[in-house]
């Protein structure tokens, strides 16, 4: 994707930040066929920015192409439309989007965007609608969105939907993107895939998070990714997050994490980014509230 430039005049400029799986565990397959999972979400400081203007009569316009996703299918116009149909807001949008994270990386970038959209509309249209009541919103939107709407490291289980935050060491990550699509559908439906893990507590987790179920069966798949992964690990042990593409491994500082970005090749893209227990999108919003209080 070439990059969009947000305009001026946009009002207002968020945040999607990226996130990723410190562990991923399968429990079992439920009787509606998803999957109980349980999970460890971390933030980390870098992602999309979208751009947000109003408009008055009532369209909703997203000026950023993706391609092979059409507009009225992108969960960014489908988050704006749901929220404006739920709130009954006779208001519009105009959205810009600057793409940085990959698609179908397992960092959460079509599922940020969406809940980005959520917290920037619900900001910029003065609907007041409060954290639970976007979350349930975005919960038909995507398993991920909620808790890119409440903002806060957390321990999941279900779907992915039943959240308790948890305060984490914020480690700085380097995280590698194989230039490869995986199908989240494929991994799940693998007849190898681990689907019995002993479910775990809270108070019972690893430092740093465990292991994540699904990396096995994309190794498998996905050559580039267990290549990344043999990469990495000469450095630094190193995980998948979500259903891949993407792999990571934690750092005790930037310069660190940099040194080795430097030395991966050409040929595996990589970024650096700081671990967040609270979303990069919150604290802006946040400083937005006291300054208009102020």
């Amino acid at each position: 994707m070439t990059a969009t430039t947000i305009p001026a005049h946009a009002e207002l400029t968020l945040p999607a930040p990226a996130k990723l799986n410190l562990m991923l565990h399968i429990l079992g397959r439920r009787a509606d066929g998803y999957h109980e999972l349980q999970t460890l979400f971390q933030f980390i400081d870098y992602g999309d920015q979208l751009g947000f203007a109003l408009r008055t009569d009532g369209e909703i316009r997203l000026h950023s192409e993706i391609p092979g996703v059409p507009h009225d299918s992108n969960l960014i116009v489908r988050a704006a439309r749901q929220l404006q149909q739920q709130a009954g807001c006779t208001l519009g949008a105009d959205i810009w989007l600057d793409k940085r994270l990959p698609m179908g990386g397992g960092i959460g970038g079509g599922s940020s965007d969406a809940a980005t959209t959520l917290l920037g509309l619900n900001h910029l249209w003065q609907l007041g609608w409060d954290e639970d009541c976007l979350a349930q919103l975005g919960l038909g939107l995507g398993a991920d969105v909620p808790v890119f709407v409440r903002g806060r490291a957390a321990f999941a289980e279900g779907v992915g939907e039943r959240l308790q935050p948890v305060e984490l060491a914020e480690p700085w990550y380097l995280v590698a993107v194989p230039q490869v699509a995986i199908s989240t559908a494929e991994v799940f439906a693998d007849p190898e895939l681990t689907r019995n893990t002993p479910a775990i507590t809270v108070r019972s987790l690893p430092a740093g998070g465990g292991h994540n179920d699904c990396q096995p069966v994309v190794e498998k798949r996905y050559p580039e990714v267990r290549n990344a992964l043999n990469l990495l690990n000469k450095f630094v042990p190193a995980r998948m997050t979500g259903t891949g593409a993407c792999v990571f491994g934690s750092f005790p500082n930037q310069a660190d994490a940099d040194k080795v970005s430097r030395q991966l090749p050409a040929t595996l893209p990589s970024f650096t980014a700081r671990g967040c227990n609270r979303s990069p999108v919150h604290l802006q919003l946040e400083k937005l509230a006291t300054e208009g209080n102020a």
